[in-house]
């Protein structure tokens, strides 16, 4: 099992981190090339095509990996219901969008919006063969498939914006993304639709799959409702600087958590019925986990004015303040989610929607109360939500396998200290360089030299085990 575990987390890291880097990439590049307005548009709409693409998904991806006796028809039933869910939020979303527009006051949102929600179509025909794939663990083909995509978008989308199209670079490189990754899949992938329907199968999966998609709706309506506020009381501007800082501060801890949890989910199911071993697993990976994040996170807040004066240019200046607290806040997303997971695991989805509604009714409230105050402040309220999302989903999580908060400071805070003592120690060393680019150079260096070696001083056991890994996976 530890091999199957080792050898998806590889392909995974590959996957996200080869994808994910040359998408990093080529974000700069259009960042550089195009203006913060133009990401701003990009962003209102978000909101409305991530919860029309939650619909879409409605739970099955993880009920499909969830079900221990998953056939052909169940496969199939969740393909047509992806498909017939698709071109129904399409169509909403097509005849919204003068409303949506409006809302905005951006009159060109409405085209743009009915052409990124083919988007939602296009994903649709995917969904099940990426299911099928995470099932066995088998992520080298989902790797091929998503470089593929990202290699293909990215040469679209430098060249448009290169040649000054402005946000419509960034809508067809999301449309060929999505056309390119699909097609790809469906070629590498040996599975092929039955032409059934099951009603049994429909009920089966959506009674695992409905509750997660609530779950989805609420989560998917918190991380894009900031946009929503900004881009209503503020301007596509401020909404453009906001998320790209929000966009930089969630690729590390988003990566890494995609990475681990969809390699971790399949393999903690089939130890759904053994709480000695699944608590056990748990502690281990988000022990892991924040081994990593936690210093990527504070590094990343540290290094926050020379990496946007460097990296996107000085027209993003402002976005440097956002990326810092936006960072402290994300770091905390990996022990959330993979909390929240662990509840799918044990099947009780009726608590992970409790807790999510819950959770939810303290972010709107803190929301509202930091709107006033402007975009800095509502970046600081995220800080705040996160601690509280994390002493809920704890509470939640306690009477179900037995682990409580202290279970859980004790694994994290040797890697936090540490984190925190390199991120101090950054701040003073670049105190004392002019250079923006020297400041970003230094502190990087510095940062990975000082936290390996409180790591050895302090003996860690997630260092001597990742660099175990590291070693086996070169000899290999």
């Amino acid at each position: 099992m530890e091999s199957n575990m080792t050898r998806g987390i590889v392909w995974s890291a590959i996957e996200r981190f080869s994808v994910q880097g040359i998408q990093f990439i080529v974000s700069i590049i259009i960042a550089r090339l195009v203006m913060p307005s133009d990401y701003g548009l990009i962003a209102m709409m978000a909101i409305f095509l991530s919860i029309a693409q939650t619909f879409v998904d409605s739970g099955l991806g993880q009920a499909l990996i969830h079900k221990e006796d998953c056939d052909n028809v169940d496969y199939s039933t969740a393909f047509f219901l992806n498909v017939i869910i698709a071109v129904t939020a399409y169509v909403v979303l097509f005849f919204t969008s003068p409303y949506i527009a409006a809302f905005y006051s951006q009159s060109k949102l409405e085209i743009i919006l009915k052409l990124a929600s083919l988007n939602i179509i296009i994903n649709s025909f995917g969904l099940v063969q990426k299911a099928k794939l995470t099932r066995i663990v088998d992520f080298k083909t989902q790797a091929k498939a998503s470089l593929c995509a990202v290699l293909i978008s990215g040469s679209i989308g430098v060249f448009l914006a290169y040649k000054g199209f402005g946000v419509w670079a960034l809508i067809f490189q999301s449309i060929a993304s999505s056309t390119s990754n699909t097609i790809t899949l469906w070629l590498l992938s040996k599975w092929r639709p039955l032409f059934v329907f099951s009603k049994t199968s429909f009920y089966q999966l959506y009674g695992f799959g409905g509750k997660i998609l609530l779950t989805g709706l609420l989560s998917t309506a918190y991380n894009n409702i900031y946009s929503l506020v900004i881009g209503k009381f503020y301007n596509s501007a401020a909404l453009g600087l906001y998320n790209r800082a929000y966009t930089l501060s969630v690729y590390p801890s988003s990566n890494l958590v995609n990475i681990i949890s969809r390699v971790v989910y399949p393999i903690e199911c089939t130890l759904q019925n053994d709480n000695i071993k699944l608590r056990q697993s748990f502690l281990k990976t988000i022990a892991i986990t924040s081994y990593v994040i936690f210093p990527l996170m504070i590094g990343l807040a540290v290094l926050s004015k020379p990496f946007i004066m460097v990296i996107l240019s000085p027209k993003w200046e402002e976005a440097a303040t956002y990326l810092f607290i936006t960072s402290l806040a994300l770091m905390w997303n990996h022990i959330m989610f993979l909390n929240w997971q662990l509840l799918s695991v044990k099947g009780r989805t009726d608590l992970s929607l409790k807790s999510e509604i819950i959770k939810k009714i303290f972010s709107v409230l803190i929301l509202v109360c930091s709107i006033p105050f402007g975009v800095t402040t509502m970046c600081w309220g995220q800080v705040f939500y996160s601690f509280l999302d994390m002493a809920i989903i704890i509470l939640f999580l306690r009477p179900i396998i037995g682990i409580g908060y202290m279970d859980e400071i004790r694994v994290l805070f040797p890697s936090l200290a540490i984190s925190l003592i390199m991120g101090i120690l950054i701040y003073f060393i670049i105190q004392f360089i002019s250079s923006y680019h020297l400041q970003l150079v230094v502190g990087i260096f510095t940062g990975v030299a000082i936290y390996i070696l409180f790591s050895k001083l302090f003996k860690r056991w997630e260092y001597t085990f990742l660099t175990r890994k590291i070693k086996k996976a070169k000899n290999k």
